[in-house]
C-alpha cells in the first residue's frame, strides 16, 4: 500500500484542490425553458470542464473531484410542480440505486459506445474523453508515463489489463456521480475484473502482490469524493461491492481476486467500498473465515447473502435464471440485476407496529379469541400492503444519458418495500396472547389505557409486557410463528398487484432509516416499548429483549418464509469486540455464519462493537475519527453520525460466540 497516498486521503488533504460551483444552473434553465434531458447533459458538460487534473503522489488510479456540490437542474418551484404532476417522485428525483453493465463498456470502450448512442450520450462521452485527455496531458507534464500510457488506451478503447480496467471503472463511476446519479453500486466486481487479473498473471505483467497493491489503490479512490455524495447520513452512499456467489451453472465463483479484495479492505480500514459476500451451502469454510477476519477489523462488513434462498426467490418473482444468478446488492441490501434491472427497491416501508397498534385500538376489545383478533390483524396488514401499491405506482426519474448507456434495456421495473419493526409487532402480539387471552391477567381496557398514557400510571403492566412475555430471538415458536404470519400477510397483500410499468411489488425485511422514523410516529406498543423508543434495525430482535445468544436469534429469524419477502433486509447482529481476543473467535464466527446459511437464512450483517468506546467517541470525537460502525445497510464513521443514530448502535445488544 502507498502509505503516503493513504494518509493524504484519510486526512482529506485532497479537499484543498476543490472549489465551489457558484453557477445557478436551475435558474438559468428555468428561465430558458430548457428540456430536462438538455439540462442534465449541459450541466454535466460544464461540470466535467470545470474539473482540474491533479495526480496525487504515487497514485495508480486517477481522477479527483475538484468541484463542490453543484446547484440543482430544477428550481424548487419546478420540483414542486413536477411532484404535483407525477404524484410520487422517488427520493431526490435523480436516477439512483442501480447497477450498470460496467463489464460491457469496459470491454468495448467509449469510442465504440459512442457510435451506438444518441446525441445526449455522445455529448456526455465527449465530455468524459476531454477530461481524460487533460489528465493524460497532465500525467505527461509531471512525468507519470505510467498514468499517461493507461489513459492513451482507456477509456477510448476497451481495457486490456487490470490497471486499465480499474481506471476505466473509476472514470465511469466518477462520471455517474457528477451527472447526478447517486447510490451508484459496484456490482460483481471480482467476476467482471477477474479476466483482466488472470490475464496479467498469465502474461507476467503482475504478481498477486502487485495486483493486491493495485486493488488497494483502487479502493482508496472510493473515498476521495464520497463526502460529496448524497445520503441520509454521511457514509450512506451506496458504494456496494459484491464478491463470490455462483454462476448460472451453479458453480461457486469465489476466486483469488475475491480474496484479494477482502484482504485489501481489511488493510485499509475504510468504509468504502462496502463489501458484500454471496455465499451458499457450497461455500468453503475458509471463505467464511476471511469474512470473519473483516468483521473482526470492525468495518461492519461483509454483509452475507445466501444464494440458496435469493436465487430461487428472484426466479419466483419472474427474474430469468441467468439474471437471478447474476444478482447484486443495491446501496444497502436490496437485490437487483446489473445491466438490465431498473427496479426501485426502496419505494417505501410497511410499519408493522403501527398496523398492530391500530388493530389493538379498534378490534381488541370486541375480539372473542386471540385467533379472532389475529384474523383482524391479518386483514389489516394485507390492506396496508395493498394500499402502499396504490400510492406508489409510477416513479419517474430525471433523464440520465449515462445510466441509459450502462443499462440499455430496462428488463425489470419492479418496486420493493421494506418492513419495519417485525420483532416489535410479533412481540406485541405474543404479549397480548399470553396476558390478555391465555392468562387473562390483563384486560383489554387496561392494556389500552397503558398504551394511551405510555404506561405512566401502570409500571406493573410495563414490566409484564416488556419482560414477562415471549420475545422474537429466543427460539420461541409461539412468538416466532406470529412473525411468520405477519410476513406472509405482507407478501399476500402485495401479491398480484402491478405498478405502472407492469412490474411487481417485492416485500422485504429491511428497515433503512425507518427504524427511527417509523418509531417516532408510533406511541407505546404492547411489547412494552415506550413512546419514542426505536425499533430494532432491519431483521433483528427488540432492543430490550433478553436474548440467550446469537444461535437462538438465528433459529428465530430463519423460521419466516424469507423467500416470500426477499426484497432484502439482513438479520443484524452486534458482537462485542472483546470477543475477538479469544484465539478461536474467527473459527467460531465463521461457523456461526455458515450455520445461518445452512438454516436457510437469506441475509446477514455483523457488527463488532464496543459500547464504552462509542460513548468515549461521543465525548471526544477527534480521538475516534476512524471508529467505524454498521448502521442499517452501510458502514460509517461513528463520529460523523447524528446522535440518534449513534445512540441506537450503542443500545443494541452485544453477543459473543
Amino acid at each position: 500500500m502507498n502509505d503516503k497516498l493513504y494518509s493524504f486521503i484519510l486526512h482529506k488533504k485532497h479537499h484543498a484542490y476543490r472549489r465551489e460551483v457558484t453557477e445557478d444552473f436551475a435558474a438559468a434553465y428555468a428561465a430558458a425553458g430548457t428540456p430536462f434531458a438538455e439540462r442534465m447533459t449541459a450541466r454535466f458538460e460544464k461540470l466535467m470542464a470545470m474539473q482540474e487534473p491533479h495526480i496525487l503522489e504515487g497514485e495508480q488510479i486517477v481522477l479527483l473531484r475538484t468541484t463542490g456540490k453543484p446547484s440543482d437542474v430544477l428550481t424548487e418551484q419546478e420540483w414542486a410542480a413536477y411532484r404535483a404532476e407525477h404524484g410520487y417522485v422517488h427520493e431526490l428525483g435523480y436516477t439512483s440505486n442501480l447497477c450498470g453493465d460496467y463489464a460491457r463498456i469496459i470491454a468495448m470502450g467509449l469510442d465504440a459506445l459512442r457510435a451506438q448512442t444518441d446525441d445526449y450520450g455522445k455529448r456526455e462521452i465527449d465530455a468524459i474523453l476531454d477530461l481524460c485527455d487533460r489528465y493524460r496531458s497532465e500525467a505527461e507534464r509531471v512525468g507519470r508515463d505510467d498514468v499517461a500510457a493507461v489513459l492513451t488506451n482507456v477509456p477510448r478503447k476497451g481495457a486490456t489489463t487490470l490497471r486499465e480496467a480499474l481506471q476505466f471503472f473509476r472514470i465511469l463511476h466518477f462520471a455517474l456521480w457528477l451527472e447526478g446519479c447517486y447510490h451508484n453500486t459496484v456490482g460483481r466486481f471480482d467476476q467482471y475484473m477477474y479476466p483482466y487479473f488472470a490475464g496479467d498473471l498469465a502474461a507476467g505483467r503482475l504478481t498477486e502482490a502487485e495486483a493486491e497493491s493495485l486493488i488497494e489503490d483502487f479502493f482508496l479512490s472510493f473515498n476521495k469524493d464520497s463526502d460529496l455524495y448524497p445520503g441520509v447520513q454521511q457514509g450512506d452512499n451506496g458504494q456496494s461491492m459484491v464478491l463470490g456467489g455462483c454462476n448460472a451453472a451453479g458453480e461457486d465463483c469465489f476466486n483469488a481476486l475475491s480474496a484479494i479484495c477482502l484482504r485489501a479492505s481489511k488493510k485499509l480500514l475504510m468504509i468504502d467500498p462496502k463489501i458484500n459476500l454471496r455465499v451458499s451451502k457450497k461455500t468453503p469454510i475458509e471463505v467464511y473465515r476471511l469474512g470473519s477476519e473483516l468483521t473482526k477489523a470492525g468495518l461492519g462488513f461483509p454483509q452475507y447473502s445466501n444464494d440458496d434462498v435469493v436465487i430461487p426467490a428472484l426466479e419466483a418473482m419472474g427474474y430469468a435464471h441467468e439474471d437471478a444468478c447474476n444478482y447484486v446488492v443495491a446501496a444497502c441490501w436490496e437485490f437487483i440485476i446489473p445491466g438490465c434491472g431498473y427496479d426501485i427497491v426502496n419505494a417505501g416501508a410497511l410499519n408493522f407496529p403501527a398496523v398492530v397498534n391500530k388493530t389493538v385500538a379498534t378490534k381488541l376489545a370486541d375480539a372473542a379469541s386471540f385467533e379472532a383478533f389475529m384474523d383482524e390483524v391479518d386483514t389489516a396488514v394485507k390492506a396496508e400492503a395493498t394500499a402502499m401499491t396504490a400510492m406508489k405506482s409510477a416513479a419517474p426519474f430525471l433523464p440520465s444519458p449515462l445510466m441509459d448507456m450502462l443499462i440499455p434495456e430496462r428488463r425489470y421495473r419492479n418496486f420493493g418495500f421494506h418492513g419495519t419493526g417485525i420483532a416489535s409487532a410479533a412481540d406485541a402480539l405474543a404479549a397480548i396472547k399470553v396476558h390478555v387471552f391465555d392468562k387473562k391477567n390483563v384486560t383489554p381496557a387496561r392494556l389500552l389505557a397503558g398504551l394511551d398514557n405510555d404506561f405512566a400510571t401502570d409500571p406493573e403492566l410495563l414490566h409484564l409486557l416488556r419482560y414477562e412475555a415471549p420475545k422474537m430471538g429466543c427460539d420461541d415458536d409461539e412468538v416466532d410463528a406470529l412473525a411468520v404470519r405477519l410476513l406472509d400477510d405482507y407478501a399476500d397483500g402485495l401479491a398480484g398487484h402491478k405498478n405502472a410499468y407492469g412490474g411487481i411489488y417485492r416485500a422485504g425485511t429491511g428497515t433503512a432509516m425507518y427504524y427511527l422514523w417509523h418509531a417516532a410516529e408510533v406511541g407505546a406498543t404492547a411489547d412494552g416499548r415506550r413512546k419514542g423508543e426505536p425499533f430494532g434495525t432491519n431483521f433483528s430482535p427488540n432492543l430490550f429483549a433478553k436474548i440467550d445468544g446469537p444461535v437462538s436469534v438465528i433459529r428465530s429469524f430463519t423460521k419466516p418464509h424469507t423467500d416470500r419477502v426477499c426484497n432484502g433486509g439482513p438479520l443484524t447482529l452486534e458482537f462485542a469486540s472483546s470477543m475477538f481476543n479469544a484465539p478461536d473467535s474467527i473459527d467460531k464466527l465463521a461457523e456461526l455464519v455458515r450455520f445461518f446459511v445452512q438454516k436457510g437464512g437469506h441475509q446477514m450483517q455483523l457488527n463488532a462493537v464496543n459500547a464504552d468506546k462509542m460513548k468515549a467517541a461521543q465525548a471526544d470525537p477527534e480521538q475516534y475519527a476512524q471508529l467505524v460502525v454498521r448502521i442499517w445497510g452501510w458502514s460509517a464513521y461513528f463520529v460523523e453520525l447524528d446522535k440518534e443514530y449513534q445512540d441506537h448502535v450503542i443500545a443494541r445488544q452485544e453477543y459473543t460466540v
